[in-house]
């Protein structure tokens, strides 16, 4: 016995048992387990032109593309867990490398922990003292010591002259 029904109730159930038989009729539905969403295993998110999709169970991040011909997912690369890698690389070598320097002989013969002495390089000698009399001897300048001041001496005032000269003309010739 048939009941009426509306027609657009009617074309949607056509509809939906058409798509029921073309995906493999009801043995293939019965074969296909529940789909892991709907388990609440992965959680979906519209992005650009995609879908983020998200692992709750292992955290691994897809992106998510229908390219045609169907879906197809790509694993999002794990910056966190490239980073640990890397800093667990960087410990091993470090450790080995503490290892290879420990492990040879010191190359430094009588080293010793306590810091040098520091000298003042810029501190003049102190003047000689006779040891009987206990007189301070400055040393004087020698005569090409002397030779060589008046030499510098000269040059700069020759110099301050002809730059005063310079500025001279260079003010008359303006004005």
């Amino acid at each position: 016995m048939m009941t009426a029904t509306s027609p657009s109730k009617f074309s949607t159930a056509i509809a939906a048992a058409t798509v029921f038989f073309c995906l493999g009729g009801p043995g293939a539905a019965a074969a296909q387990s529940m789909p892991d969403s709907e388990n609440g295993r992965y959680s979906l998110a519209p992005v650009a032109d995609a879908v983020l999709r998200l692992d709750t169970r292992t955290g691994a991040v897809s992106t998510c593309t229908n390219t045609g011909t169907g879906w197809a997912c790509y694993a999002v690369p794990d910056e966190g867990a490239a980073l640990n890698a890397e800093i667990g690389r960087l410990q091993a070598e470090n450790e080995k490398l503490k290892a290879e320097l420990a492990a040879r002989e010191p190359t430094v013969t009588g080293k010793i922990d306590e810091p040098l002495p520091k000298t003042d390089s810029l501190k003049k000698a102190e003047p000689k003292v006779a040891e009987s009399e206990r007189k301070i001897e400055i040393p004087l300048p020698s005569d090409r010591d002397m030779d060589r001041m008046m030499s510098f001496i000269e040059q700069t005032w020759r110099r301050l002259v002809e730059i005063a000269n310079r500025v001279q003309k260079d003010v008359t010739g303006k004005i």
